[in-house]
């Protein structure tokens, strides 16, 4: 299987853990703020296979504490289980990064014992859901699945937006609030402008402003926080 990039050592992307991230191609949204362009389209090169992986977390054995596999949208890609079973039988927990495309591959998954954290993008209210992911007229069954799926508690979980200035507002929170009500966590991230973002000229908020639109969302969860400021 063809790994597109490894990060070696992070203490952000698995919460309360020393991890690597495991990055793979192909996604089916488009959204203008991504910053893995290349990893989206298609284009980004292998940089590993599954076998040299396997041996770099051999020796990583009792350093690590986790790995997280990113894209792209990793269900996209068929290998992933077997991807997901050598990692596991490692020993290592495994934290999985979707944006809820495919709702009945994450449930096959994660009933299989194979993933044992998500974090799901959200990526703005269904108003303006296509607008936001880049693709109009996007059908939003298979996220509401998903969202449904992982609020049922069927594995530990997070859901996360990443705010634009030209594609967020204080409704977009007002209807994000409700449809994930009663979510255990959920991250407001701050956008960072770099060369690598699809789509150029887009804005961060400000503190204050993510700070109020965390007050939109906050009577609704359980615990809401800004990351990236």
């Amino acid at each position: 299987m063809e790994i597109q990039g490894l990060q070696k050592m992070t203490l952000l992307d698995y919460p309360g853990k020393v991890a690597c991230t495991v990055f793979l191609g192909g996604c089916d949204l488009r959204c203008p703020f991504c910053h893995n362009g290349e990893l989206v389209e298609g284009e980004a090169p292998a940089a590993l296979n599954d076998g040299e992986l396997t041996a770099f977390l051999k020796k990583r054995q009792g350093l690590l504490d986790g790995v997280c596999v990113t894209g792209g949208e990793p269900l996209l890609r068929p290998e992933l289980e077997g991807l997901l079973s050598q990692i596991k039988s490692l020993g290592f927990p495994v934290k999985l990064d979707t944006n809820g495309s495919h709702p009945d591959r994450l449930r096959r998954l994660t009933e299989a014992g194979l993933v044992d954290y998500v974090a799901m993008d959200i990526k703005n209210s269904p108003e303006r859901y296509g607008e936001t992911a880049g693709r109009s007229g996007l059908d939003l069954a298979p996220f509401r699945e998903s969202v449904s799926f992982l609020l049922s508690g069927a594995v530990d979980y997070e859901f996360r937006t990443t705010v634009v200035r030209e594609l967020h507002d204080g409704d977009s929170f007002r209807a994000i609030g409700p449809w994930l009500a009663g979510a255990r966590r959920y991250y407001l991230q701050s956008f960072v402008d770099r060369d690598t973002v699809l789509r150029a000229g887009l804005h961060p908020w400000d503190r204050e402003s993510l700070e109020a639109f965390a007050g939109l969302v906050r009577p609704w969860m359980e615990r809401v926080q800004l990351r990236g400021v």
